[in-house]
């Protein structure tokens, strides 16, 4: 009897390495990560079902799989390690393509030195960590971090917390209305935009662990309909490709859309709820020229 030879799980993010370099060429070396997911989105034609998956985590996978490629691409020395909002190529980056073979390579190589290092056993190993964790996960281990936390206050807690959010991001005279004769408006407030205009926003806050609907975002949008010119929907969790096309269509008042993530990076940049921290973090790409 033939034994049948056990297939190796494949670190399926190495796919991204080439398009993720080709993306940021296509922007001009440099994008914010939305632009880049985006580009890559657009250039691969990603289907909706592959953009909408969701880990346990509740983060996107497909937007997770990029951050990683990009992780490692940065110790690669083909992508600036800046801090977080603009993705940019290195010099070395402008002038690289990457094939499925090469991104392997770079994949395996990078896990070989972080075995040295003793930061993860094996190849499997850092697959499992994609599957389940963002790159930041790799340098700091915070459990729980932020998004469970919201995920875990009270409905009515959530809207207060982002209440709060938005007084500190310039809004005023912000207010939450009675759960129970919202007309599926959570809150309202005033935004200045110069000394001369302010406008009226409606927001609507969904402590989610699952995705917004298109429908969700038409409803809100009826709701605000002769109320304000502007709405914001805020969710722990993400929203579905056919309601961020339903959130910005022609014709109809815009709606801002805040996921989980990026409800995060608001939280982090005025640093509400969190205390910042130092870390220093190893520039692997400098070691990597003794190790040959």
């Amino acid at each position: 009897m033939i034994e049948k030879k056990k297939k190796t799980k494949q670190a399926e993010f190495t796919k991204w390495f080439g398009p993720l370099l080709n993306a940021l060429r296509d922007l001009g070396g440099s994008g914010k990560p939305k632009e880049v997911v985006e580009q890559i989105s657009k250039s691969m034609r990603i289907p909706d079902e592959q953009r909408e998956a969701i880990m346990k985590s509740g983060i996107l996978r497909f937007d997770n799989q990029v951050a990683w490629a990009r992780q490692y691409l940065i110790w690669e020395g083909l992508l600036e390690d800046s801090k977080r909002g603009v993705w940019a190529l290195s010099q070395k980056g402008h002038s690289t393509t990457l094939d499925l073979n090469q991104s392997r390579e770079i994949f395996l190589k990078w896990v070989e030195i972080h075995q040295k290092a003793k930061k993860i056993k094996n190849d499997a190993q850092i697959i499992n960590l994609v599957e389940e964790e963002e790159p930041e996960a790799i340098e700091q281990e915070m459990a729980p971090g932020l998004l469970e936390v919201l995920q875990s206050v009270s409905p009515i807690g959530f809207e207060h917390i982002c209440k709060r959010l938005l007084r500190e991001h310039g809004f005023e005279s912000v207010n939450v209305t009675q759960a129970s004769h919202d007309g599926g408006i959570d809150g309202y407030g005033t935004l200045e935009l110069n000394p001369f205009v302010s406008i009226k926003v409606l927001f609507q806050c969904k402590r989610y662990k699952g995705t917004v609907s298109r429908a969700q975002v038409g409803d809100f949008r009826n709701a605000m309909i002769g109320r304000a010119e502007k709405g914001i929907i805020l969710t722990t969790g993400t929203f579905s490709e056919d309601a961020k096309r339903e959130a910005s269509r022609d014709g109809a008042p815009p709606i801002e859309l805040i996921d989980g993530k990026k409800l995060v990076d608001l939280f982090e940049k005025v640093e509400l709820g969190v205390k910042p921290k130092t870390i220093y973090e190893v520039d692997y790409s400098y070691f990597d020229q003794f190790m040959k």
